[in-house]
């Protein structure tokens, strides 16, 4: 028995109910599962591995020689192959060349699909024969003559076409901590194209992929090298997303996280998990706890969502750990990512459009970090060191949670349901409390107040807490077991992925009726003076914080003890950067950006300034008369040449010449 017939006999007695839906349905393709192949025919089982081209298309002549509905043509899928054929993409070498492996990956760029020559067919314009050529290469292949003896040049009458696509395979953030990632094209046809296939092989997806790799010549200047490309063609996807969902979790591990739950100290465990090697910051590792558990997405009946992924921002002076926070945090997860915003672009964030005519034939999209990090973390530190496009490319992803893309005839929305923790640091180094935010860092404010809760980590001199923190740091490079977190990291991942999986608590009436009371309260405040102290931002971020609380106990009602917790933090947040120390009041303002009512009345009070003064001076008004009448009414002289040089930027006074301005009419 030769080997078609072998593979004949295993189709039939393993796959013939398979191969008969798959004809029916004109799937394309039957999913052979390599194991059971192994079992039977261990030698075939080898060779197809050593010689998967050839071994393949004997597997396709078997398939044709049972007898399906249709034209009987399915192409053989191989899945579930050994342990041993897995190879990392950088670890692919020369003897990896013509052999059937398994490599896995984040898709970072993909092509569109496009038709592609199969079979050409040529006329002799001598005897008019028709002569079929298979396209096996890049470069259009002609026949070399006919059989009346003409050789030369051949017309294209007819061609048979196929679907193909190429995709740029990079290894994931785990693999490859601390290295450059290793990638590699990958080619696929047919129904690994169709439309489901084609969403499934998009950038920012993370697949297992059977594939054969293949060498391919490189050109320089019309002539061969001796080095060769490589790339792959792909024989199975499967999606192999190692996302919070899918972190595997034993029976004894549900037991410890179900008893970790239930004890009345696991926030302050959780938060000794966080950062262990850090000194203090206790509040701000309590954000960070709920943001890793994440709110609840909803759907609402209109087809509104709203995320329930939770932004954090941290702005604080140099040298007090923002940094190694955000990179420790990055690393907890399956999917978290650090970036430094001082050398990311919009495009290496969101998405963007590339152009690759030599391998992909056009315009390619590519997935940006974001995109990369679905499902996860992404930690951005030096946000304010980004460009303001760059930032501005962000608010989608921040609130919709997806990135839209068009250009060169690419029209794609990415997911990016991730949540951020970002850091910055002041303009003049050092944060100043009597200064509104949005003077001290360079942050759009539509983008700033997309953050759910924002922190200020100040350095200030104190001797009893330089002490303290003296000695933890000398303690813990002594003896660094003392560093050790409460939960070891692969338990802490269980027991997030556990809670995201399993745990979708709903809103009890007394905590509603609780953050409903906080945020009448604080609206409450605003006495007609302009000073607004929370706007329904705040409210909905009080929701995701209180789920958050509420998964780290697996439970499955939000109680009022999760509400506290929510308001707790909330009032950290607004106490650090929306409190108004002019006004002595809550300003939501000075948080998000805009301008604080305190500032607005002294940019009203030299506005009116400016206009009585043209009543004796003309329309140019002395700069240095209106610094006098200012100083008159409790404005200092700095103050007030500061808001008449904001007022010309935002175009309501302009400069006629040297120290004289003039109001916009």
């Amino acid at each position: 028995m030769d080997e078609i017939e072998r593979l004949e006999e295993f189709l039939r007695r393993f796959y013939e109910k398979q191969l008969l839906k798959a004809a029916r349905e004109n799937k394309g393709n039957v999913e052979i599962d390599f194991s059971i192949l192994d079992v039977m025919y261990p030698d075939l089982a080898d060779r197809l591995l050593a010689k998967p081209e050839k071994t393949l298309d004997e597997v396709r002549e078997a398939i044709l020689n049972i007898e399906l509905p249709g034209n009987g043509e399915l192409e053989p899928r191989f899945m579930n192959l050994p342990k041993s054929t897995d190879i990392r993409i950088r670890n692919i070498r020369s003897k990896h060349i013509g052999k059937m492996i398994i490599i896995e990956g984040v898709v970072r760029r993909a092509s569109e699909v496009k038709p592609e020559i199969k079979e050409a067919i040529f006329q002799c314009p001598d005897c008019g024969n028709k002569i079929p050529v298979e396209q096996t290469d890049r470069i259009l292949k002609q026949p070399s003559f006919c059989d009346c003896g003409r050789k030369g040049k051949f017309e294209m009458v007819d061609k048979v076409l196929f679907d193909a696509r190429w995709i740029v395979i990079e290894e994931p953030f785990e693999t490859a901590s601390g290295e450059r990632p290793g990638n590699m094209s990958v080619y696929l046809k047919n129904d690994l194209t169709t439309p489901e296939m084609q969403r499934k092989c998009d950038p920012g997806n993370r697949l297992k992929l059977t594939v054969i790799v293949k060498d391919m010549q490189r050109i320089m200047k019309g002539k061969a090298k001796t080095q060769m490309d490589t790339y792959c063609i792909c024989n199975h996807v499967e999606n192999a997303d190692i996302e919070w969902e899918e972190v595997v979790t034993s029976k004894e591990d549900e037991e410890k996280i179900k008893a970790l739950a239930a004890d009345p100290e696991v926030y302050d465990k959780l938060i000794g998990s966080i950062a262990s090697s850090i000194y203090g910051l206790n509040e701000i590792k309590e954000a960070i706890v709920l943001q890793l558990f994440g709110g609840v997405t909803q759907f609402m009946p209109d087809g509104n969502r709203v995320r329930g992924d939770v932004h954090i921002l941290l702005l604080g002076d140099p040298s007090v750990a923002k940094s190694q926070l955000l990179k420790m945090v990055s690393k907890i997860i399956p999917r978290g990512k650090y970036v430094s915003g001082k050398g990311t672009s919009a495009a290496g964030l969101t998405a963007t459009v590339l152009k690759d005519e030599e391998l992909m034939g056009g315009w390619v999209l590519e997935a940006g970090a974001m995109v990369l990090c679905n499902k996860g973390v992404i930690a951005i530190d030096e946000f304010d060191k980004m460009g303001r496009e760059d930032q501005i490319a962000m608010h989608e992803a921040l609130e919709q949670q997806t990135v839209s893309i068009a250009k060169a005839g690419i029209v794609a929305t990415l997911p990016a349901e991730v949540s951020v923790l970002a850091g910055a640091n002041p303009k003049f180094s050092r944060f100043d409390n009597y200064r509104p935010i949005a003077e001290q860092i360079t942050i759009p404010d539509t983008l700033l107040s997309r953050f759910d809760l924002k922190f200020i980590l100040k350095d200030i001199p104190d001797r009893e807490k330089d002490e303290r923190l003296s000695e933890y740091i000398m303690n813990t490079r002594l003896d660094p077991t003392r560093a050790e977190p409460v939960l070891p990291p692969d338990f802490l991942r269980k027991y997030l992925a556990y809670a995201r999986k399993n745990c979708h608590p709903k809103f009890t009436k007394v905590a509603a009726v609780a953050m409903k009371e906080f945020y009448v309260a604080m609206r409450g405040l605003y006495t007609g003076t302009d000073t607004v102290a929370i706007t329904l931002r705040q409210n909905e971020a009080l929701i995701r914080l209180a789920q958050a609380s509420a998964k780290i106990r697996l439970d499955t009602e939000v109680r009022k003890e999760d509400a506290d917790r929510a308001i707790k933090i909330m009032k950290i947040s607004l106490e650090q950067l929306a409190y108004d120390v002019e006004t002595g009041k809550y300003d939501i303002d000075r948080a998000e950006g805009g301008t604080p009512s305190s500032q607005r009345a002294k940019i009203n009070a030299v506005l009116d300034i400016v206009q009585k003064l043209e009543k004796q001076f003309g329309k140019a008004v002395p700069r240095d008369e209106i610094v006098l009448s200012a100083l008159d009414e409790g404005i200092k002289e700095q103050e007030t040449r500061n808001l008449i040089d904001r007022l010309k930027m935002e175009g309501l006074l302009y400069e006629p010449k040297t120290g004289f301005v003039h109001r916009m009419h």
